[in-house]
């Protein structure tokens, strides 16, 4: 049996500099979500007939980010949702056909119809699960070829996620457990999936709230929110805000 391969140039976190894809954000099949190189390589499986060869790769760190001890793994349930939208359409096979060299056999793009990772296994600790680094976060196993493809995708979903969720886990372990912890980063996210990546996995590390109303609603994540600077400066004196009046519980805007 084959050495298990190590998915760690990719997984090695650093400060997030792109938005990963998730399955709150863009729709459809992720498999073309992924690095050119990763098809020439499956061309080459299945050129020697190895496609089918069973394999399995690791995925894991070389070091912790922020210079810390830790990290928390966090996109695995992106990573379950991407395997099993996993196949490549018409549209997809017909890209793949004008971007591979020419020589490349059709029989090939015939063969990439077929595939999809109803025979990739994940072993994985679970979401949130703090992790060391070099110690494997999981373990992917299946047919040589499409577990090779999977790999871009894979880490891309792990690494944005988990560098948030470490993020914001440092954040809690500052504050303690008793402060009420906002992110409120949508409008300097990289992106709208970005956005909604960072809204989510701020709050699988330990955050309360989110100002991002769309996470609310896709993730159940409690939202909150106070008032931009636009609002305020659009008065110019006290007399142009209406008195509170209490009511109890709630305030309500009046006037007297």
């Amino acid at each position: 049996r084959r050495r298990p391969a190590a998915w760690a140039r990719g997984a090695v976190m650093g400060p997030p500099g792109a938005s990963a894809a998730s399955s709150g954000g863009l729709q459809g099949s992720l498999a073309l979500l992924t690095d050119l190189y990763q098809f020439t390589m499956a061309y080459g499986y299945w050129r020697a007939g190895r496609q089918g060869e069973a394999a399995a790769f690791e995925l894991f760190f070389r070091r912790c980010p922020f210079q810390g001890g830790f990290a928390l793994a966090a996109g695995l349930a992106d990573c379950l949702a991407f395997l099993r939208a996993f196949r490549f359409s018409r549209e997809d096979i017909e890209y793949l056909e004008s971007v591979l060299p020419v020589t490349t056999e059709k029989a090939f793009f015939d063969y990439l119809r077929t595939v999809d990772a109803s025979e990739v296994s994940i072993s994985s600790v679970p979401e949130g699960s703090v992790v060391f680094s070099r110690v494997p976060i999981f373990q992917v196993k299946g047919p040589l070829l499409v577990v090779q493809l999977l790999e871009t995708t894979l880490l891309c979903l792990v690494n944005y996620a988990s560098l948030v969720a470490t993020n914001a886990a440092r954040f809690r372990l500052t504050a303690g457990p008793d402060k009420k912890l906002m992110e409120m980063g949508l409008r300097r996210a990289q992106g709208p999936d970005g956005g909604l990546s960072a809204s989510k996995y701020s709050y699988v590390g330990g955050f309360d709230f989110t100002s991002n109303v769309l996470a609310g609603k896709l993730y159940g994540i409690p939202v909150r929110g106070t008032v931009a600077h636009s609002y305020v400066s659009s008065f110019t004196s006290l007399a142009e805000v209406n008195p509170r009046v209490s009511t109890g519980k709630r305030q309500i805007a009046g006037r007297c």
